[in-house]
């Protein structure tokens, strides 16, 4: 399958899972702030990883929550993508978290850390200057 038809698909596929998600019942689901932030679906359609991340931090007894809520709302998540997309096989659909947004988080958080030191010790050296 050429590459860009599965760019097509995978983008396709975050966008109704997305607008899936809202739909759901479940309260392990429903009441996370879920962010879809990408799919990656094999070649043969056969399966999909979606990627997804939480606003907020959670417990290792909330996150296995989230995790399983997730598990059992696929079914549903995976017969509405089936009516939503004209695709010969719905992929069966398996759920990874993205940390990613938080590690750019954190990355940001301590870059501005570094730019503030250097900007207090540009400041001292200079007053050093000044009282010589």
């Amino acid at each position: 399958m050429p590459r860009y038809r599965r760019n097509r698909i995978n983008e396709s596929v975050t966008e109704e899972i997305s607008t899936i998600l809202r739909e759901v019942k479940d309260p392990r689901v429903a009441g996370a702030m879920l962010t879809i932030t990408g799919s990656d679906v094999t070649a043969d359609l056969k399966f999909a990883k979606i990627y997804y991340s939480v606003y907020g931090e959670f417990t290792e007894e909330e996150e296995k929550e989230l995790k399983k809520g997730l598990r059992s709302v696929s079914s549903f998540i995976r017969s509405q993508l089936a009516q939503r997309l004209n695709l010969r096989i719905t992929p069966e659909l398996s759920f990874i978290r993205d940390n990613g947004v938080k590690h750019g988080a954190d990355i940001a958080a301590i870059l501005k850390t570094l730019e503030n030191e250097r900007t207090e010790t540009a400041d001292a050296a200079e007053e050093e200057e000044d009282d010589d």
